[in-house]
C-alpha cells in the first residue's frame, strides 16, 4: 500500500465504554488530537455497554460536537468482549483500531500502528513492556496465565498483550465471520492468523475511575480463554482418572497380599477415609472440568443473538472533523 492510497482510506476507532464518565471527556480530546494529526479520514465509534453512570449522556454530548463520532448503545451490559464485537460490526474503516477509554493504552501509539499497517500487517498490537498501573499480584498472575494458556492452546497467544491493536478490513471480516457466543477476543485475534506485528509500549495507570476487573472476574475470564482454545483440560481429566485408578488397583493388590501374608487386624480406618475423600475430590474436579465445557456447549447450542442495540447514532461524516471540545 502506498502512502497516497493509504491516506485516502477511512480509519475506525472502536472504544468500549462501561461506567467511564470520569475519563471519557479527557480521552476524547486526546484521541482526537492524535487521530486528526495523521491526516486519515476517521470515525470514532463509542460502544456504551449498558453503563450505569452518565457515560451515555456524555457520549451523546460529545457526538453532538464532533461529527466524526458514532455511538452504539447496547440494551444492557453484555461484557467487554461482546461490546468489542458490536464495535467491529459497526466499523466502516479499512483499518480498525481498538482502544480502551481509561487512557492506560496511549493513543499516541496509533501513528505507529498505521505505519505498520501500510507496510502490509493485518494485525498490529501493542505489547506491554511495563504495567505501571497494576499490582504485583496482577502482573504475576497475568504472566502465569499466558504461560499456561500457551502450553495448553494450539494457537500461540502473544504475552502481555491486551485489546489495544489495529485490524485490517480483512482481519475484521474474519473475526465477524466467527459464530461463537463465548468470545475470548485475545485468542480470536491470534487464531485468524494473517501477518501480525507487535509494537512495545509502557502501560500507564488509569487516568481516572476504577478498574472493572476484580480477581473473580479475571479468574472467570481465564477459564473462558482456556476452554475456548484448548481441550487439554478434558484430556487431563482422563489421565487423572487413569492415574488414580492405577494407584487404587496397585494399592488394592497390596492390601490383598498383606492380608494373605500377615492377616488383617481390622485397622486402617483413617487411611480408608483419606482415600475415599481423595477419590471423591478427583471425581468432582473431573466433573467440574466436563461441566465447564458442557455449559459452553449448551450456551452455543442456543445460538442466541450476541447483543441487542438500544440505539445507534452514526457519525455524520467520515472525514474526521476536529472536535470542538
Amino acid at each position: 500500500m502506498n502512502e497516497e492510497e493509504g491516506l485516502s482510506q477511512l480509519v475506525s476507532v472502536i472504544v468500549p465504554v462501561f461506567n467511564e464518565a470520569s475519563v471519557v471527556d479527557a480521552f476524547h480530546r486526546r484521541i482526537t488530537q492524535v487521530i486528526a494529526a495523521t491526516d486519515y479520514p476517521y470515525e470514532i465509534i463509542y460502544v456504551d455497554d449498558g453503563s450505569e453512570d452518565n457515560s451515555a449522556d456524555l457520549l451523546g454530548a460529545i457526538r453532538e460536537k464532533d461529527s466524526a463520532v458514532a455511538l452504539v448503545e447496547l440494551s444492557r451490559n453484555f461484557g467487554k468482549e461482546v461490546a468489542l464485537s458490536a464495535g467491529l460490526d459497526h466499523a466502516r474503516g479499512e483499518a480498525v483500531i481498538v482502544i480502551d477509554a481509561d487512557l492506560q493504552d496511549p493513543p499516541e501509539l496509533i501513528p505507529q500502528f498505521l505505519e505498520q499497517w501500510q507496510q502490509g500487517y493485518d494485525v498490529v498490537y501493542g505489547q506491554r513492556t511495563d504495567r505501571r498501573g497494576d499490582s504485583r499480584m496482577k502482573v504475576l498472575t497475568a504472566r502465569w496465565f499466558y504461560r499456561i494458556i500457551n502450553i495448553l492452546s494450539e494457537v500461540e497467544i502473544p504475552r502481555d498483550v491486551g485489546d489495544f491493536r489495529l485490524l485490517s478490513r480483512r482481519a475484521v471480516e474474519a473475526l465477524r465471520s466467527l459464530p461463537e457466543r463465548h468470545r475470548y477476543m485475545k485468542g480470536l485475534y491470534a487464531w485468524i492468523g494473517f501477518p501480525q506485528k507487535a509494537v512495545p509500549y509502557v502501560r500507564e495507570p488509569r487516568a481516572a475511575g476504577t478498574t472493572k476487573w476484580n480477581y473473580w472476574r479475571l479468574w472467570n475470564f481465564a477459564l473462558e480463554g482456556i476452554t475456548s482454545f484448548s481441550a487439554v483440560p478434558l484430556k487431563m481429566a482422563t489421565y487423572l482418572g487413569l492415574l488414580t485408578s492405577s494407584m487404587s488397583f496397585i494399592y488394592g493388590l497390596f492390601i490383598v497380599f498383606r492380608t494373605l501374608i500377615w492377616g488383617d487386624p481390622v485397622a486402617g480406618y483413617p487411611s480408608l477415609a483419606v482415600i475415599i475423600l481423595f477419590l471423591g475430590g478427583v471425581q468432582l474436579i473431573c466433573l467440574g472440568i466436563i461441566g465447564e465445557y458442557l455449559a459452553r456447549t449448551y450456551h452455543e447450542s442456543k445460538a442466541r443473538t450476541l447483543y441487542f442495540v438500544k440505539g445507534y447514532h452514526p457519525a455524520s461524516t467520515g472525514e474526521g472533523e476536529k472536535s470542538s471540545l
